[in-house]
């Protein structure tokens, strides 16, 4: 069974490191702020101009001009900053984040990411991404495994204009978490109830299928 939305997020969550300065992309990314473990120090940073996010709010803590960089409602944990959009970015570029979570269109197994452009359909832009692509080491990409076409999104090549090249080494799909290592996908978990053959038949790209492959684990199993 795929994962659920909040399931990869959870997923992603376990990623997080005590001390840990990350950015979460739009999309499910954005999710990640609600699963970041108890009684851990991570600072979320948002580049619109914000440092210290915490989860979504409740009914009675929301603040409309509390918003991160997709516009939505969220809020400031104790000790949190709030500055430009140009000193966010400086920090971006400056290599000063230790994690980014992204959202994507499609990756490939040279660690490229196509997430801003579909010719023919509008999208919002590029956003922060290609500046997150350029100035982060360490990213995590997370989406869906195939298009609702069922068209793979873990490609030889990606198709769709470049938001970043060779920048991508781990993916997290609903179906699997893979690294990219070597001109490959590297299958190292999958999810509850999915199979290593249904991976493989939605996987375009080379993919390197170690003996075994554990299941993901989660508290509500």
């Amino acid at each position: 069974m795929a994962l659920s939305r909040e399931q990869m997020a959870q997923r992603v969550a376990r990623e997080m490191q005590d001390g840990f300065y990350v950015n979460l992309g739009i999309g499910i990314p954005t999710l990640v702020a609600n699963y970041i473990p108890e009684g851990m120090e991570v600072m979320l940073q948002s580049e619109n101009g914000l440092l210290g996010m915490g989860p979504f709010p409740t009914e009675e803590t929301i603040d409309a001009d509390m918003i991160n960089a997709g516009k939505q409602t969220v809020t400031a944990r104790t000790g949190a900053s709030i500055f430009s959009s140009a000193e966010s970015f400086a920090m971006i570029r400056g290599g000063h984040v230790d994690l980014t979570v992204l959202g994507a269109f499609e990756v490939d197994v040279q660690g490229n990411i196509a997430s801003w452009m579909i010719p023919g359909k509008l999208v919002k832009g590029m956003g922060g991404a290609m500046d997150l692509v350029a100035g982060a080491d360490n990213i995590i990409v997370i989406m869906t495994h195939a298009s609702k076409d069922g068209e793979s999104k873990l490609l030889s090549q990606c198709s769709l204009p470049l938001t970043g090249a060779g920048c991508i080494k781990r993916v997290l799909t609903d179906l699997a978490y893979l690294e990219i290592e070597n001109g490959a996908f590297v299958l190292k978990e999958r999810a509850p109830g999915v199979s290593v053959e249904e991976i493989v038949a939605k996987t375009a790209g080379k993919l390197i299928v170690p003996d075994h492959v554990p299941e993901m684990q989660f508290a509500d199993q």
